[in-house]
């Protein structure tokens, strides 16, 4: 069993009104230094494999099809084994 901990962003250049309130926000409460923010997602997903390459591609292919959108997002993600 493998824990998949998935991040998934909004790609360079894509417009972020959330991370653009989020940074206003911010600003208003003290803090000038802030000059950006991204907002994205974080996922846990506890997989079946029998190897960690396997495990691995299940994982990309469920960002792929799923999890993110190819288009406006890029993923990473990190395998942990599981006792």
């Amino acid at each position: 069993m493998y824990k998949a901990k998935i991040y998934v962003t909004l790609k360079e250049g894509v417009l972020d009104p959330q991370g653009q309130a989020v940074r206003a926000g911010l600003i208003s409460q003290g803090f000038a230094a802030v000059e950006d923010v991204r907002i994205g997602k974080f996922m846990e997903v506890v997989v079946d494999a029998h190897s960690a390459t396997a495990a691995h591609a299940v994982v990309r292919e469920m960002c792929d099809r799923l999890l993110a959108n190819p288009v406006i997002e890029d993923y990473t993600f990190v395998l942990e084994e599981m006792a």
